[in-house]
């Protein structure tokens, strides 16, 4: 994308929107892809299938009956895009699905302050799904510990013979870990780079083709193998810079910057110390963060695990995004976990999650973590600041006035 920071956007037609957003990227994606390559389901349809993909949902009646069962037809959700947003110096697009009235507004309206600030930095804090294989009936930790460990590269070679395709693409088991759950209870964490897919069925294979050799190593019995949704060693952090001049509104004092910023501050606080709020404040984040999630065809309820067992790490629940006052700058960070595929799953046979992550310009799921990382602490920021200053309903209302005029028969 060439800008994000187009001016009235919602002032034009729907048409005009998708030919306007698609001409645009389609001009600077040679430019790009020169110097970063897209990944391989980034690809930009022409403007007539596009607006087919986006009038119909992208996802025929025959194709639905083949991904869940019972199917008696489709249900679809508003598919829109925040703007302004640059991320690690790039302008991009976030794509968001959601219900909510306000949240895409929102979200734009705060990339537009964080952008005055430098965009949105983000990185990856590791990239290994973690496959959990449970011993139960064990005679002694201690023993069967030193057992497993000392087959290790046993193990992590048999786990990549049964992920042959994942191993020809560099990626695949990494190491393995062995903790204790009770005196005769274990369980092994098996680490794995699962690349470009979100991993979840790479990783439940790789369980179970070590899991009886690990029974027997340590002298137990298997239990569960699956994989943990608490992906604390494949994390997003995405850190925000806002100049306190741009939290200032129209209809508020000109030197009403700094006041805001401590007041979000304040209410980050409030957050890190009360589990009440952190919640409500987690949600907000969510809002952002799932949107793009389901937008790219990903398990979001995955990401809402992970997230939330993520926010009780330390024994308490805690805030995922916190915030503080510098000087003349508002900074946010968030860390969060975050499986995110652009690879498999509901990507191969849904033609929206595959133009949403054209319409992105995703290069990398870890490039896909962190803009969608960046869409819920851009959330996150639009919410703090309208409590600390109108309250959060003004906004919020009267955009969900529309909804309820449309139910009402009055639009």
């Amino acid at each position: 994308m060439t800008t994000s920071r187009i001016s009235r956007f919602y002032k034009l037609s729907i048409s005009e929107r998708r030919a306007a957003l698609l001409q645009d990227l389609a001009a600077s994606r040679a430019l790009k892809t020169s110097q970063v390559p897209l990944c391989q389901t980034s690809e930009l349809p022409a403007l007539s299938e596009a607006e087919q993909i986006l009038n119909t949902g992208g996802l025929a009646l025959e194709a639905a009956d083949k991904i869940v069962e019972n199917v008696i037809g489709l249900y679809s959700l508003p598919f829109g895009v925040a703007l302004n947003a640059v991320l690690n110096g790039q302008d991009r697009l976030i794509p968001m699905v959601v219900e909510e009235p306000s949240v895409i507004a929102a979200a734009s309206n705060a990339a537009r302050m964080i952008r005055e600030g430098g965009g949105f930095h983000g990185e990856s804090l590791g990239d290994l799904m973690i496959a959990q294989v449970e011993i139960r009936k064990v005679p002694s930790f201690e023993k069967a510990q030193e057992c497993i460990l000392k087959h290790k590269e046993e193990l992590l070679s048999a786990a990549g013979i049964a992920l042959p395709g994942l191993v020809r693409r560099g990626a695949g088991p990494r190491d393995l870990v062995v903790r204790q759950l009770a005196a005769d209870h274990l369980v092994v964490h098996l680490l794995i780079d699962c690349g470009d897919a979100m991993g979840a069925n790479l990783v439940n294979t790789a369980a179970e083709a070590i899991s009886e050799r690990i029974a027997e190593l340590a002298g137990g019995a298997a239990g569960l193998r699956i994989l943990s949704n608490l992906t604390d060693q494949r994390r997003t952090r995405v850190r925000a810079k806002v100049p306190v001049a741009a939290l200032v509104g129209p209809n508020m004092e000109k030197d009403s910057g700094g006041a805001i910023a401590v007041a979000i501050e304040e209410a980050s606080i409030f957050a890190e110390r009360d589990a009440y709020r952190a919640a409500t404040h987690n949600k907000g984040i969510m809002n952002g963060l799932d949107s793009v999630v389901i937008a790219t065809g990903n398990d979001y309820r995955a990401v809402e695990a992970g997230a939330h067992a993520y926010a009780c790490r330390d024994g308490r629940y805690a805030p995922l995004a916190t915030w503080r006052a510098r000087g003349e700058f508002l900074e946010g960070e968030m860390v969060v976990p975050l499986a995110l595929g652009v690879v498999g799953g509901t990507l191969r046979v849904h033609p929206s999650a595959r133009l949403a992550l054209g319409i992105a310009e995703v290069t990398s799921a870890a490039d896909l973590a962190q803009l969608a990382a960046s869409a819920g602490l851009a959330s996150n920021l639009a919410a703090l600041r309208a409590l600390a200053t109108e309250g959060i309903q003004r906004g919020h209302m009267s955009l969900h006035a529309r909804s309820v005029a449309i139910a009402a028969g009055a639009i």
